[in-house]
């Protein structure tokens, strides 16, 4: 389900007022984004223990170099593709890319509406359990496209690729969550 929270919300408006100094638009901006990289990040990283310091480490950008964002794309997209690039930094800084996390803990900034709550859970669980058996290139494709809403092309953007390489990534991701759903039906 794509997120759709900034809707409302002129962004480039935001950024700009940011740009200009003012600690109340970039408050707007913390509130806006904050439960939209948290569940990003932690998708991607599965370290629960780095997910707050990699949305600081995001949003000092944001505020630091917003004068930086040149208007090629959705804010989201150039937003995204911070957290995404410091995300892996932290992930090759750690030496490791698989976590277990109790995802519950978090439920208030996670939660998608589902029609029942012992649907979310499995759906949750299930999903949880897929992704960790993904890399977190594949895992951010899955995210941002599912989650996020974003095309591939807006995709492309964050991730720093080219398009057909997200497209490949989805087909690769697609085809060991296959895998990953088959084996757990066989059990």
């Amino acid at each position: 389900m794509a997120d759709n929270s900034s809707d409302c919300v002129d962004e480039s408006s935001l950024l700009e007022s940011i740009h200009a100094g003012d600690t109340k638009a970039f408050e707007r901006f913390y509130v806006l984004y904050y439960p939209r990289l948290f569940r990003f990040i932690l998708r991607i990283t599965h370290r629960q223990d780095s997910v707050e310091e990699l949305i600081q480490d995001t949003l000092m950008v944001v505020w630091e170099k917003s004068d930086s964002f040149d208007h090629s794309c959705k804010v989201s997209t150039w937003v995204f593709g911070i957290a995404y690039r410091k995300a892996l930094k932290s992930l090759a800084k750690a030496g490791r890319d698989d976590h277990n996390v109790d995802f519950d803990e978090f439920a208030e900034v996670l939660v998608d509406p589902t029609p029942t709550p012992a649907a979310r859970l499995e759906t949750e669980n299930w999903l949880e359990a897929a992704l960790t058996k993904l890399p977190p290139d594949q895992r951010a494709v899955i995210e941002l496209t599912f989650h996020h809403g974003l095309h591939y092309r807006e995709i492309a953007e964050i991730l720093d690729c080219p398009e057909n390489t997200v497209k490949t990534r989805m087909f690769h991701a697609r085809k060991k969550l296959q895998s990953f759903a088959a084996a757990v039906s066989e059990d």
